[in-house]
This record gives C-alpha cells, sequence and structure tokens, in this order.
C-alpha cells in the first residue's frame, strides 16, 4: 500500500541556515584535522549532519514529484 504525503512547497526551499552550515564545517573540519570532538559537540554535528541530510532528502523527493506532476 502507498501512502502519498503532501509536501508544502515552503518546507523543500528550506535550508540549513548558513550559521548552521558554517558551525557543522567548522565541526566538521576539526574533526578532520584529528582534534577530538567533546560529547556535546559530536551530538551537535550528527544533530547537524542528520537535519542537513532530512532537508536535501527532502528537496529530492520535491523535486522528483514536480518533474512527474
Amino acid at each position: 500500500m502507498v501512502e502519498v504525503v503532501e509536501i508544502p512547497i515552503e518546507l523543500t526551499q528550506f535550508q540549513l541556515p548558513q550559521a548552521l552550515q558554517d558551525r557543522l564545517q567548522l565541526l566538521l573540519d576539526r574533526q578532520d584535522q584529528g582534534q577530538e570532538l567533546s560529547p556535546p559537540e559530536k551530538k551537535e554535528a550528527e544533530g547537524l549532519v542528520e537535519l542537513a541530510e532530512f532537508l536535501s532528502l527532502l528537496h529530492l523527493r520535491a523535486t522528483r514529484v514536480m518533474k512527474q506532476a
């Protein structure tokens, strides 16, 4: 059974705010340089990555739906 979920177009345009993108990049850069992140920083980075992935997936699905319409 296929369930259809309508996504408001405004949500598909939503992006991670620049300040959060910058913070995530800083944390990832530090980790890439071999600096160990504190447990709260690790949780923060993981949460930001999950949010960025979710927004990316939302955008891709919306784009596919719009092309099929």
